[in-house]
């Protein structure tokens, strides 16, 4: 049970045994454990990838075979016999375990913790990794209630009786409700008198045509988009498909998989939302008639698995998810789709610190199939990689059926009044727009109420007592709330410095808004969507049926309503806080700004009736917003680009931030000291060119209650940041100070915070 790596002791003779299996154990150490076979167990027929339940310590583990070796470092008295092998094949393909291997290197990660993101829940606990077995009782053609034997059992009679009315049997997760007795059942096959049938559930085959509905016609840049994906069949190849909002991404996807399946061949689709799963899901499903399996994280551990062996099996011919659908393992792959691939989503931000849409860049080529990104305002790493020719980049600049592009407006805040956010000429617009009979959308990325509680006469401020951070107003719910650490208490009465009761909101956010408005046109329903809102089950889907009507309405949201939602009756888009990326410490906020921007923007205008982008700003003659709303986002972005090689950042650059946080101020920064003192050594034996910079506060310090910092490592060049990284782990996981603090490393980090 001890790792391989573990040196051995003086005076132990290292002995060779007939066959070592070594694991991966789902633990955060970066090694591999040595084990002897299970009792009894053919080695050679033990492949790798399968799961083996192992003592560890004083409880039991489910571990994945790595490899066999002949000997270890482990003393051979120290080897123990692993418990018991739970698979005949390795429940992966051999394209996933080399995906597996591959994510672990990359990102610093141990191979056990990795292997437990790819499967799901249940089989990381040891369920058998096969299709669902249904068992089914029936009752043998030749047996009668009048059975002597039965003289004395009444119960077995009756059970018998209810059988016998069920010719097909009857299924073993239905006898509760029958009131069907399982001993009586037991004593009667015992007796001969009944049997059990066990079935596999297996999904039926597909049959007949593909599509449930006809395909829209393709314009002319649609259509070589399509053209260019297709003639990549069978190979890899990675293309950036970079389409206005709007312009009808979907249905070149759709196209493109109605080609895959005929190909007998399946899809994996990521989307960055689950909010988004249903609305996918209901196009896919009236457009094919396919097997779809949806996968995200809101399912149940039986649900998920269930879905994950359809795919694997063949059973699924889509795949939908979100970005954990990944690893779904695909028996005859096809296409990958990553849709909103600019989406932060598909960043992991705890445990493993994976980039989804960068993963399946490296799945696509492991399995030889092609992989189209997806998104109306690219990320300037994917737009980089088409300009040098690593992506092929398709372009849709046009909307689809016609309807036209949104016209921006700069709306020009300082010194007007504000109500609640809201200006005058805002108010104005919103009025004609509803008047007209259509739909608005106020777009706020800010939840609660207002951003913080202030005392009118002292100026004190409702701090979170557990981070550097002001606590937001929730009037719903009526409590204070921070929003990193989920601390939440009730507002005080009084003001807790000075006693006064004058305490008042400040700032606007999205309840306030949603007040706000019903009050200035109570004729109109008011809709908010943010993460209060749709915490309910099926309340999204309520709230989108609602907006589906087309009857004239407000919706208030945050940025859950600028991912992909089709609103055909909103012509008016209102931006409340458009400055806030202007003036960030974090050099990608004014590209996510820009994001943001468009991505909302492309909700209006989508049918018939042209839209409008109203931005309000006190800034209204920055040059980054205007070349913005009067070039669009790709002028946004070669500018962003031009700053970012003059700079020196990503993707110029390569990145690995090392986190460090602590109870006690101090602590996780002298971690961070000599981390960096060990990385200087390491350097100059090895002559790698990589910048340390720090160690430095975390931008936020102390957060949750405990004191971080951060270690940031630059390289111009991939290779030597990675052959740095290595030894230096290695390294820092022995030393004593580390063991005080929890630190982590995230290698491409997309948040510096």
């Amino acid at each position: 049970m001890l790792p391989s790596s573990a040196p051995s002791r003086p005076g132990i003779r290292r002995v060779p045994t007939p066959a070592i299996l070594r694991l991966a154990l789902p633990s955060p150490l970066r090694r591999l454990f040595d084990y002897l076979p299970p009792r009894g167990v053919d080695v050679t027929r033990l492949q790798p990838g399968v799961r083996l339940r192992v003592p560890f310590g004083r409880r039991e583990m489910v571990g994945v075979l790595v490899e066999q070796v002949e000997t270890s470092d482990v003393p051979a008295d120290k080897l123990r016999p692993a418990l018991a092998v739970l698979d005949r094949e390795p429940p992966m393909p051999a394209h996933l375990l080399e995906l597996c291997r591959w994510t672990a290197q990359y990102y610093q990660h141990s191979l056990g913790d990795t292997f437990s993101w790819a499967l799901p829940n249940l089989l990381r606990q040891g369920d058998p990794a096969e299709a669902r077995q249904q068992r089914f009782w029936h009752a043998e053609p030749g047996a009668r209630e009048e059975d002597p034997r039965l003289a004395r059992a009444p119960r077995q009679r009756e059970t018998l009786k209810i059988l016998k009315q069920h010719p097909h049997g009857v299924a073993h997760d239905l006898l509760s409700q029958l009131q069907i007795n399982k001993d009586s059942l037991d004593l009667l096959q015992e007796k001969g008198l009944v049997t059990l049938e066990v079935r596999e559930h297996s999904v039926p085959p597909h049959h007949g045509p593909w599509l449930a509905q006809a395909e829209l016609p393709l314009n002319a840049e649609q259509r070589a988009a399509f053209e260019a994906v297709r003639a990549g069949f069978g190979s890899f190849h990675s293309f950036l498909l970079a389409g206005v909002t709007g312009s009808g991404k979907t249905e070149v996807y759709l196209q493109l998989i109605r080609e895959t399946l005929e190909a007998g061949k399946q899809a994996l689709v990521l989307i960055p939302e689950i909010n988004l799963g249903p609305q996918t899901l209901s196009r896919f499903e009236r457009r094919f008639n396919a097997r779809i399996a949806l996968l995200h994280s809101a399912l149940t551990d039986r649900e998920r698995l269930d879905a994950w062996l359809a795919a694997r099996d063949g059973e699924a011919d889509i795949i939908i998810g979100t970005r954990s659908a990944l690893f779904t393992p695909l028996k005859n792959p096809g296409l990958i789709i990553i849709d909103e691939e600019h989406d932060a989503s598909y960043k992991q931000q705890e445990g493993l610190r994976y980039h989804a849409r960068d993963l399946a860049m490296v799945r696509a080529r492991l399995e030889n199939v092609p992989i189209l990104l997806g998104s109306a305002t690219p990320a300037l790493e994917s737009l980089h990689n088409a300009q040098s020719g690593r992506y092929g980049l398709l372009r849709l600049t046009q909307r689809a059926g016609g309807a036209h592009q949104p016209k921006f407006h700069r709306l020009d805040v300082k010194s007007l009044p504000l109500d609640s956010g809201i200006s005058m000429p805002l108010q104005r617009s919103i009025k004609e727009t509803l008047a007209a009979g259509q739909q608005v959308l106020v777009y706020l990325n800010r939840r609660g109420f207002a951003p913080t509680l202030l005392c009118h006469d002292c100026g004190w401020i409702s701090q979170c007592p557990r981070c550097d951070a002001r606590m937001t107003v929730h009037q719903g719910s009526g409590e204070l709330r921070c929003h990193h650490c989920d601390h939440r208490e009730r507002p005080p009465r009084n003001c807790p410095k000075c006693g006064t009761v004058d305490l008042r909101p400040v700032g606007a956010g999205t309840e306030r808004a949603e007040e706000r408005l019903r009050i200035l046109f109570p004729d109109y329903p008011v809709l908010r969507i943010d993460r209060d809102s749709t915490s309910r089950k099926h309340a999204m889907r309520d709230l989108f049926a609602t907006i589906n009507k087309g009857e004239p309405c407000i919706l208030v949201g945050t940025q859950m309503l600028a991912k992909g939602h089709h609103f055909p009756r909103v012509t008016l888009v209102a931006i409340l806080d458009a400055d806030g990326g202007l003036f960030s410490a974090d050099f990608r906020a004014s590209e996510r700004m820009a994001q943001q921007i468009v991505q909302v923007a492309g909700r209006a205008g989508r049918a018939e009736e042209p839209g409008r982008v109203l931005i309000q700003t006190h800034l209204a003659d920055h040059p980054l917003l205007v070349q913005l709303t009067e070039q669009g986002y790709f002028a946004f972005a070669e500018q962003a680009l031009t700053e970012r090689r003059s700079a020196g950042l990503p993707p110029f650059s390569h990145l690995a931030l090392l986190r460090a946080e602590a109870h006690k101020p101090g602590q996780a920064e002298g971690f961070l000291d000599e981390a960096c003192a060990e990385a200087e050594r390491l350097q100059a034996t090895l002559g790698h060119d990589v910048e340390l910079l720090g160690p430095v506060p975390a931008p936020m310090e102390r957060r949750a209650g405990r004191y971080r910092a951060q270690l940031l490592l630059m390289s111009t060049a991939r290779a030597p940041l990675h052959r740095l990284l290595t030894p230096w782990l290695q390294t820092l996981e022995g030393m004593p100070s580390g063991r005080q603090v929890r630190w982590s490393l995230d290698v491409d980090p997309i948040d510096l915070f």
